[in-house]
């Protein structure tokens, strides 16, 4: 997979959102140092291997020009596809660099098809 993307996604409840919003960014988390993020065609990936049934996730779609942080591509887990490397912003990703926010729902068995879901903006 080619390491760069003209749009990154982050996946996050609507509450983390709200509270992203009022601190003006979402930090790294803890134990990894990173946030993940993903291109629009590997998103599914993550959002059945963590969020698996989650009908309050969003889809945040970023502008990697406007980030202050680097992103590194690189592996998953062993069970993505054979060398897909995935995108990690080390550093916190601000508001401002969020283009578009949509809901991204399951699908009625709670998984999330491959398909990159046009909702409705939120």
């Amino acid at each position: 997979m080619c390491a760069t993307s003209d749009v990154l996604v982050h996946l996050c409840g609507i509450q983390d959102w709200s509270r992203a919003r009022r601190r003006g960014g979402i930090l790294p988390e803890a134990g990894d140092g990173f946030i993940h993020l993903s291109t629009p065609a590997q998103v599914h990936l993550p959002a059945n291997r963590l969020y698996r049934g989650r009908g309050d996730l969003v889809r945040l779609d970023i502008d990697p020009t406007a980030l202050d942080s680097p992103v590194r591509w690189e592996p998953g887990v062993p069970t993505d596809p054979d060398s897909m490397l995935f995108p990690h912003l080390y550093g916190p990703l601000p508001v401002r660099a969020v283009i578009r926010v949509v809901a991204y729902p399951p699908a009625a068995d709670g998984t999330f098809p491959p398909a990159y879901p046009s909702s409705l903006r939120l």
